[in-house]
């Protein structure tokens, strides 16, 4: 199984308020999560009325697509508003394979 994750903050030129502020932000999560199978949230600098952080995740059983999602989703979020990226991140996960710490796990003697 392979975990794409990304953290993307942004920042919110010209917002002053935080209700401004959540109002950019949803709309840009909401349209993420309306067209990728990926799950996006705001994680960070929750009260800082300029700037934003999302977390996106997803989950794919190859790597070079776990990774083309999470690039898909960022070029979107990018391009998504009025905001703009200043810093983003990712890394891929590697988590192996169950069958092997799971094998005999039926069998009770």
């Amino acid at each position: 199984m392979k975990i794409a994750t990304a953290r993307i903050v942004l920042s919110l030129p010209g917002n002053a308020s935080l209700k401004g502020k959540r109002k950019i932000v949803r709309r840009i999560l909401d349209r993420a999560r309306h067209r990728f199978n990926a799950a996006i949230a705001e994680v960070d600098e929750l009260d800082v009325l300029t700037r934003a952080v999302l977390g996106i995740a997803v989950v794919s059983n190859d790597a070079r697509h776990a990774n083309s999602m999470i690039d898909t989703v960022q070029e979107f979020v990018a391009t998504a508003s009025e905001a703009v990226v200043i810093d983003r991140r990712m890394e891929l996960l590697h988590v192996g394979d169950l069958d092997d710490e799971w094998q005999g796990s039926g069998d009770d003697g």
